[in-house]
């Protein structure tokens, strides 16, 4: 008989109830199955959130690995208040590791994302806060800062595997060179790398541990440069 796992893993029953959740998501049916959650989904994230993370603090020390909803696990319940869309739940799971000493979605950090058809990593900071734009603008066009940024995102677009995300502006800010070497980043509201690919039998094993940390510490250079900023602020 095999050796029983360390933690709990992701099964083919957790790809089942989001997929189940998105052909029947209201709260009548997420209270009759609020079991199967917890056991197949809550369970084995919670496990895979301490396993991970104690293994990204060789690569980032002082990484936050938090097992609680609002920690590392994003919670379930979609906020509907301005949405169109009214349906309650989100039909992903969503997992977060964040390093620096500012809130949580203020850091740059690594993300976990799975869903039934697919998973996907991401190492960054999603959105900046308005208050630190300026200086991530300013770092851009620093001789040195804007320097390192761009060896970091070349190091990484290397793999053709990996995206560089969060441009939104069409225009260069008000008070910035459009010319500038580095003009391209001016336009980003938050910058991230990521990876993703279908689902295969990695999901399920032990394995995916040291799957998802050789990802993140591909895409490490771009989570030291935000550290940097972050902490500059």
């Amino acid at each position: 008989m095999p050796p029983a796992p360390m933690f709990s893993v992701f099964s083919k029953q957790t790809l089942a109830f989001f997929k189940s959740l998105g052909q029947n998501n209201t709260k009548t049916w997420f209270d009759q199955h609020k079991e199967d959650y917890e056991q197949k989904v809550l369970v084995p994230a919670r496990d895979f959130i301490m396993a991970l993370g104690l293994k990204l603090k060789k690569i980032a020390p002082a990484v936050n690995a938090d097992p609680r909803v609002n920690k590392s696990l994003f919670r379930l319940n979609r906020d509907i208040r301005f949405s169109h869309d009214k349906t309650p739940y989100k039909t992903h799971l969503g997992i977060w590791f964040w390093e620096g000493s500012r809130p949580r979605m203020e850091c740059s950090g690594f993300y976990f994302h799975l869903e039934p058809e697919r998973v996907m990593l991401g190492v960054g900071l999603y959105e900046f806060p308005k208050e630190m734009m300026e200086a991530y603008r300013q770092s851009v066009v620093h001789p040195k800062h804007g320097l390192d940024l761009t060896k970091a995102i070349h190091g990484i677009k290397k793999n053709k595997d990996y995206f560089i995300g969060g441009q939104h502006y069409k225009k260069t800010p008000p008070g910035y060179d459009s010319g500038h070497k580095n003009a391209e980043y001016l336009l980003y509201s938050g910058l991230y790398a990521g990876v993703e690919w279908p689902i295969s039998d990695d999901l399920f094993s032990e394995g995916l541990i040291d799957l998802c940390f050789s990802h993140y510490k591909a895409m490490l250079p771009l989570h030291r440069w935000l550290l940097a900023l972050t902490e500059r602020i």
